[in-house]
């Protein structure tokens, strides 16, 4: 597996693959911006910096991230979720078919290794509050309005 680091906003991104696509994507608070970037990475980094100059809504490299079965189910529901829309786990819960498996849901959710590509941060809670981000929550905040810009002055 090779390794990357390049800046971004919310800190610096760390990109983990092959030639079998991108299996990590992770925020740093602190680190050091690679000098190179090997070549099975150069898409995703382009990629994550067109996304954050506002210029991508969608991500298409090859993904390749390693989790269970119920992991995988989770996270590809997650893509389904549309750029600037959000979806609350009770409710991805349903769409998975057990709206009992909300905490598993969860779990899964919070164990995604593909920061913003599968875009965790899109799922909220019920009552619309901001819940649960590995990243911190000002960075979901940050994300959210980043993806949904609107004329008030915060979404939160």
């Amino acid at each position: 597996m090779k390794t990357c680091f390049i800046n971004s906003p919310l800190g610096i991104t760390k990109i983990v693959g092959d030639e079998n696509g991108i299996a990590e994507i992770s925020i740093l608070s602190e680190g050091e911006v690679s000098k190179t970037i090997p070549l099975e990475l150069q898409e995703a980094a382009k990629q994550l910096s067109d996304y954050f100059d506002g210029k991508r809504k969608h991500f298409n490299f090859k993904l390749n991230p390693k989790g269970t079965d119920f992991q995988q189910k989770v996270w590809q529901e997650l893509l389904q979720i549309p750029f600037g829309k959000t979806i609350s786990y009770l409710d991805l819960s349903k769409k998975l078919g057990d709206v009992k498996a909300i905490r598993a849901v969860a779990s899964a959710n919070g164990k995604n290794p593909l920061w913003i590509v599968v875009p965790c941060h899109r799922v909220i809670g019920t009552d619309g509050s901001l819940t649960g981000y590995a990243g911190g929550l000002w960075r979901k905040k940050w994300l959210l309005e980043h993806e949904n810009p609107s004329l008030q002055q915060s979404l939160f």
